[in-house]
């Protein structure tokens, strides 16, 4: 089984990378690719944009990386309440080519942030739009305040309840 994983980010310390990176290796006998949003360019979105060059490149390549997926991990990252401007850059040119984004996959989507929020407001949005873009979604986790609730050194949640429940929502993709 491959499990596709990413965090919807540009950053080259997303926590969202890591908690994505960190949920789909807590499943037994799988394989796991680990995006990097970064390996994905696109020039910014309009239908000049597309009128004139035709199909991102890099939308295609992300597109191409979910269809040989089994399923997916996904952590949202937000910025001001929404998605990153990087990722849902790339969300829109990869949805003009095929609305089906996520083709269909389960998956189990994650967000946190620094704050107690843990990013809840991007995780509602992409939830609530994960069958229009053909996400079969399993379940959805919000981790509030990581760099509390988790060590980077180690690798791990410093809450067993916490660490219990991402462990539990990334389960899900087996059922």
């Amino acid at each position: 089984m491959l499990i596709v994983a990413f965090g919807a980010s540009t950053s080259s310390t997303s926590i969202n990378r890591t908690l994505a990176n960190y949920a789909a290796h807590l499943l037994p006998n799988v394989e796991i690719k680990l995006l990097d949003l970064n390996d994905y360019p696109v020039p910014i979105f309009s239908e000049d944009a597309e009128k004139q060059i035709g199909q991102a490149e890099g939308a295609r390549e992300f597109l191409a990386e979910i269809a040989q997926a089994d399923a997916l991990v996904i952590s949202f990252a937000e910025h001001n309440g929404s998605y990153t401007a990087a990722y849902k850059n790339l969300f829109d040119w990869a949805s003009r080519i095929e609305q089906k984004v996520f083709q269909n996959k389960p998956a189990v989507y994650f967000a946190t942030s620094p704050g107690p929020g843990g990013a809840s407001n991007v995780l509602a949005a992409a939830s609530g739009s994960a069958g229009y873009f053909s996400a079969q979604l399993k379940a959805s986790l919000s981790v509030p305040s990581f760099y509390d609730n988790f060590d980077l050194a180690t690798s791990r949640f410093k809450s067993e309840q916490l660490a219990d429940q991402v462990a539990q929502t990334v389960q899900r993709l087996l059922d």
